[in-house]
């Protein structure tokens, strides 16, 4: 009889085989399954041409929930929603009470709740775990998010520690996020950090490519460029390797021969209905989600570019005369700042939630676990992390004395990205909405008084004044009327 491995893997799309791979190459022994048995038997294949990696193969439930060493361990990588429910149902069968199962699907974190809760009840443990990294992450390093059980995460804390992408100077990065489903909420606000990130250097090349007139082979080089400095990160290195790729079915490169139709799985969304429940204003995230619904409203864009041609609205590009050097280091500080603000309603997102949940999670240790693996890792996030050492109540990033000197010596040349694309007719809802959230936050007094006044003049909202305390009602449409007579 075999020997017991020390962990199992259910779920072998292209993510689940290559975290099982990693696990195995750390000398984790690991058991796979999964419904269809050929992705089991690709994955065996795979673990012995990449270097007789201690994997083996089960093509039912039952062998495979047996073939792991008590109190078993087994991670589940489905998609989100029925398959996990039914994942469950299949392996719990033959689990037994102290065993874990961990979810590491991008799963909304209220059904990793009733899930613990069902688990709980049949003496199991749980946890939701946001896994970020993408393939390539998944098998040589991923940044890991678990929350749930604190108990199951002591029964594969040593795994994760040494499969986890490893950061020189700040570890390994996984930690226990917290209670609940506060895993898979971070990781699904991570994701919303993401869009809010793409959008930006989507219109950062829009401004470049549109007003600047730069080459592909010109984005290559400044992108490259940036990824030297304060934006270095993942996101900004892809970027500069993607404008750097011909097309292999034509002339020319193939970024100009994708159509320009952005997808989304859902997490961006949920990131903005979080935001709206919970009264987090994270406009840059919510206008990065606008930008891909519309760019999927590509034939009616099609359509509408010829009424707006023919209606009179001239090529305002055409004409235009552009200092090239200078375009690209106002592009590149806009981008920095904008970034600046996409970040701190992320943050602000999760500190209300860990406030509503009582979570108590800790928003420097969450930078540092994004440090590596992940989508957005980024040396900036070094400094977010600094930020929330120096201060853990920071109210918001903006005013960490750090970045809110790094604002000021950038705002200019983000006023002027921002006023130069809205007078060349190109739309860059992330840096301009980023530009409103930094505009109206550094303001002692807005016009919301006069909002306060419509809502207590139509609907007797009452208001507060700025001069005693107390709550007032005051008849305007009476008093209004009386000085029309």
């Amino acid at each position: 009889m075999a020997p017991l491995t020390r962990i199992g893997l259910a779920g072998l799309a292209v993510m689940g085989q290559n975290l099982a791979l990693n696990i195995a190459e750390k000398g984790f022994h690991i058991s796979v399954y999964n419904r269809t048995t050929l992705k089991v038997d690709e994955t065996v294949e795979r673990a012995r041409q990449e270097g007789d990696l201690p994997l083996y193969g089960f093509h039912d439930p039952e062998s495979f929930v047996k073939s792991i060493q008590k109190p078993r361990v087994i991670i589940m990588l489905v998609k989100a929603g029925a398959p996990v429910d039914q994942t469950i149902k299949t392996l719990s069968i033959y689990m037994e009470k102290g065993d874990c199962i961990i979810d590491g699907g991008n799963e909304w974190y209220e059904n990793t709740e009733r899930r613990e809760k069902a688990m709980a009840e049949l003496g199991l443990l749980y946890l939701g775990m946001g896994v970020s990294g993408g393939e390539d992450g998944a098998r040589h390093g991923p940044s890991l998010m678990p929350g749930g059980s604190f108990k199951a995460y002591k029964h594969i804390e040593d795994i994760l520690l040494k499969v986890a992408a490893q950061v020189p100077d700040s570890g390994p990065c996984v930690t226990y996020i917290g209670k609940g489903g506060s895993g898979n909420f971070v990781k699904m606000v991570h994701n919303g950090i993401e869009y809010g990130d793409m959008q930006l250097i989507a219109e950062a090349y829009d401004v470049l490519k549109s007003v600047g007139k730069l080459t592909n082979e010109e984005l290559c080089q400044v992108f490259s460029e940036w990824n030297k400095g304060e934006l270095l990160s993942f996101l900004i290195e892809i970027t500069a390797d993607i404008f750097g790729i011909k097309d292999d079915k034509g002339e020319g490169y193939l970024v100009d021969k994708v159509l320009d139709k952005t997808d989304m799985k859902g997490t961006g969304k949920w990131t903005v209905q979080q935001a709206a429940e919970l009264s987090v204003a994270a406009p840059t995230i919510a206008s990065s989600l606008d930008g891909r619904f519309l760019s999927c409203l590509k034939e009616e864009r099609v359509e509408a570019s010829k009424v707006f041609k023919s209606s009179g609205i001239r090529d305002i590009l055409a004409d235009q005369v552009v200092d090239k050097e200078k375009l690209i280091h106002d592009v590149r500080q806009a981008l920095y700042a904008s970034k600046i603000c996409s970040y701190a309603q992320g943050m602000n997102l999760i500190r209300a939630k860990s406030a509503e949940k009582g979570w108590d999670l800790k928003l420097g240790e969450l930078t540092r676990i994004w440090k590596g693996g992940c989508i957005i890792r980024a040396v900036f996030l070094d400094r977010i992390k600094k930020a929330y050492d120096r201060n853990p109540n920071l109210p918001n990033l903006l005013v960490d004395p750090e970045f809110a000197k790094e604002i000021i010596e950038r705002q200019s040349a983000w006023r002027r990205v921002v006023s130069t694309a809205i007078n060349s007719g190109i739309s860059t809802p992330g840096m301009t909405s980023s530009l409103a959230y930094f505009d109206t936050y550094r303001r002692s007094k807005l016009p919301a008084n006069l909002v306060q006044a419509q809502r207590d003049y139509f609907g007797a909202h009452t208001y507060e004044r700025d001069d005693m305390d107390g709550s007032f009602h005051t008849e305007w449409f009476k008093i209004a009327k009386q000085s029309k007579i």
